[in-house]
């Protein structure tokens, strides 16, 4: 299959989005299917090149890298973005002829778009005027971050995200939760498809006693968040955390936050954004994995404690309630509680052989969901939907 992934993020961009779309492409020429990529331009990303040289034609002259680039699997157009004010780390692409024009140009058969809302928005009209059908994944809570970064927009942001996913021939949501919302807010045609992990990289033996004593040197306990630092993340909820005698918070990831959380989380170590092995290392090295965030669709970071064989203390919203089976291998908590936050902590703090036993609880429960197994799910959605629009045209 020719398939276009359009994505409102992709790296080097460092969040569920960007990942997600990544290892879709990379499982699709695995698979031997054809994908292009779409996404918002960011400085020192390789990929598409913004002025072709005199005489260029067909893809290059969309600013279409001609083959993969570096850890890009597949090849990539760049749109012209500009950095969301007061979030630089998050891009906003801008209008361009080019997502059409890309569209047309690989011959797509299908459009993927990826956490659609505005270049994902663009990629479903350019697709409605090509007669393609288009799938959408549905991967961010934006009705969330609208009451958290204005306080409203809530039904502006449904309204919205009903108009491109309405449009789509399927929508595929990653959690229970996700689902529900989805369908009590009128988008129809909703379907389950949960997100893989990687459980070669983030496992268990990679636990590091040498990293355990620089991050603490008084053999305390180490409960680890990881993921970006922005207010919908509510990372300042583990304040209590950190006055918990034996117990040292580390912090890893950046965004807006940075400065007041350090000020927030007193004794806490912030190591910034760290990827790929290192990353592993640091999920593997913890006693406890502690998310804090209501807002999630998923939950990508919890897979990825799971797997590296840590427990797990999450709050009973969104993706989480489907990742952790609670007091099997991890505790769920209410929402924005930072007093739960804190006493769920204290209590496997006490309980070594609990926090073990958790931990290989949730090392089991992940094994089967690779990449590979929920790619090939995916490719079967794409396949399904093309089904379904050859039978109509029939």
């Amino acid at each position: 299959m020719r398939v276009v992934i359009v994505s409102e993020s992709f790296p080097p961009d460092v969040n569920g989005v960007a990942h997600c779309a990544q290892q879709t492409a990379r499982h699709l020429v695995r698979r031997g299917h054809d994908p292009l990529v779409i996404a918002p331009a960011v400085p020192g990303a390789s990929g598409a090149t913004d002025a072709p040289g005199a005489g260029a034609s067909g893809a290059a002259a969309l600013g279409v890298a001609s083959a993969p680039v570096g850890d890009m699997p597949c090849p990539v157009v760049r749109v012209p973005s500009l950095p969301l004010p007061g979030y630089p780390q998050v891009r906003v692409a801008l209008p361009s002829r080019r997502v059409a024009g890309a569209i047309a140009a690989h011959r797509a058969e299908i459009v993927h778009l990826a956490s659609p809302f505005v270049l994902g928005v663009r990629g479903m009209s350019a697709a409605t005027r090509l007669g393609l059908p288009a799938v959408a994944v549905y991967q961010t809570d934006l009705a969330g971050y609208a009451r958290t970064y204005m306080g409203a927009g809530e039904g502006a942001a449904w309204r919205r995200l009903r108009a491109v996913h309405g449009a789509a021939a399927r929508t595929l949501a990653p959690s229970t939760a996700a689902v529900r919302d989805l369908e009590n807010h009128g988008v129809g045609r909703v379907r389950l498809w949960r997100r893989g992990v990687d459980t070669d990289r983030f496992r268990p033996a990679l636990r590091d006693e040498a990293l355990r004593r620089e991050l603490a040197p008084g053999g305390e306990l180490i409960v680890g968040y990881i993921g970006r630092l922005a207010p919908e993340k509510r990372v300042e909820l583990l304040s209590g955390v950190c006055a918990l005698p034996g117990v040292r918070v580390v912090v890893v990831g950046d965004g807006p936050s940075e400065p007041g959380l350090r000020a927030a989380l007193p004794g806490a170590v912030f190591l910034g954004r760290r990827t790929g092995s290192d990353l592993a290392r640091i999920f593997a090295s913890l006693d406890v994995f502690a998310h804090t965030g209501p807002y999630e669709t998923f939950c990508q970071t919890v897979q990825e404690a799971m797997a590296g064989g840590v427990p797990v203390v999450a709050p009973a919203a969104g993706g989480p309630l489907d990742l952790v089976d609670h007091r099997r291998t991890g505790l769920l908590v209410p929402p924005g509680d930072a007093t739960a936050i804190r006493d769920a902590i204290a209590s496997l703090a006490a309980a070594p052989a609990l926090r073990a036993a958790y931990g290989l609880a949730g090392r089991a429960t992940v094994e089967g969901r690779t990449w590979e197994a929920v790619g090939d799910e995916l490719i079967g959605h794409y396949l399904e939907v093309l089904h379904e629009r050859t039978a109509v045209a029939a």
